[in-house]
């Protein structure tokens, strides 16, 4: 009878023709881009130290030139790949300061959003936490947009103004407006705030990270609200209203960590736009160099 062998298999992965550019999911599909930002948005990505980060990005660029180190495996190039698309700007490669990664969107999201739907009775707390919040947003915008296309100190100012004052404009007055409506009506305000900051904000921005952000807040901010005024009712609630605060914010986190990726997962990241539909000077650029030959333009929309 023959002796059974131990056969030794070749743990490594043959890196032969392995882009790691290539998406590692579909990205034309909706559950292809949601995996994709399910990984990207990995909050825990965010408390790993610059020098780890600095190490993906190298592993990776040395990927791209051909001269991955030997021993390397697939899962470690997706990996760096991983930490490489939530912490380094997609179009300029530097990387992006901490607050305006999506990375942290579910921990920034988490504790902002909470504060807003707890301390919505009074104008000052209002006011404050708007401000916050559109302040956060400006951030975040900044950090994720479009670099191919410069913007000046003076747009960014514009726009961070006319948020914030839409914002604050819409919660004051609302809250002002509704002392005598139903309590959940009042608790509704700093959605509704959050909502017109961001559809003021799409004359001058895209539209579709417009639709992201305000799909990212809704659930959270319209659904608990409700669950916050039944649970208040209850005597147990009535004895910890200290707690409330840390208790919005954490089940604020539950609905952020499944609405951020899917939130950016609704529209494909990589846009098309047709030369004919762009701005006059940048049209004549583009005709001027190349002709008729260049139908359509593609860009990164941003988050």
């Amino acid at each position: 009878m023959e002796t059974p062998r131990l056969i030794k298999h070749n743990t490594m992965a043959d890196l032969t023709g392995f882009n790691i550019d290539a998406p590692r999911w579909d990205q034309s599909t909706f559950m292809g881009r949601l995996k994709h930002f399910f990984n990207i948005t990995d909050c825990r990505t965010a408390l790993l130290p610059d020098s780890k980060l600095d190490e993906a990005k190298a592993l990776v660029e040395s990927c791209r030139a051909g001269s991955t180190p030997p021993g390397t495996t697939v899962e470690q190039l997706h990996y760096a790949k991983k930490l490489y698309d939530s912490a380094f700007h997609p179009d300029t490669g530097d990387r992006m300061n901490l607050i305006g990664r999506m990375s942290f969107q579910v921990p920034g999201g988490m504790a902002i959003t909470g504060f807003m739907l707890q301390f919505y009775r009074t104008v000052p707390a209002v006011v404050f936490w708007q401000w916050v919040n559109q302040s956060f947003n400006a951030l975040v915008n900044y950090t994720n947009r479009n670099a191919a296309s410069p913007i000046t100190p003076k747009q960014i100012g514009v726009a961070y103004a006319t948020a914030t004052s839409t914002a604050l404009a819409t919660a004051v007055g609302l809250n002002l407006y509704t002392k005598k409506a139903p309590p959940l009506v009042a608790r509704w305000v700093p959605f509704v705030a959050v909502a017109a900051a961001n559809c003021k904000a799409a004359a001058k921005g895209i539209t579709q990270v417009v639709i992201s952000r305000v799909t990212m807040a809704a659930p959270g901010m319209i659904i608990l609200p409700i669950i916050m005024q039944r649970l208040e009712k209850y005597r147990f609630m009535q004895k910890i209203t200290f707690l409330h605060g840390p208790l919005q914010v954490m089940m604020v986190g539950v609905f952020l960590i499944f609405m951020v990726p899917a939130a950016c997962s609704l529209f494909p990241q990589q846009c098309s736009m047709a030369v004919s539909k762009l701005e006059p000077e940048l049209r004549e650029s583009i005709l001027s160099q190349y002709g008729e030959k260049v139908k359509y333009v593609y860009f990164n929309k941003g988050l």
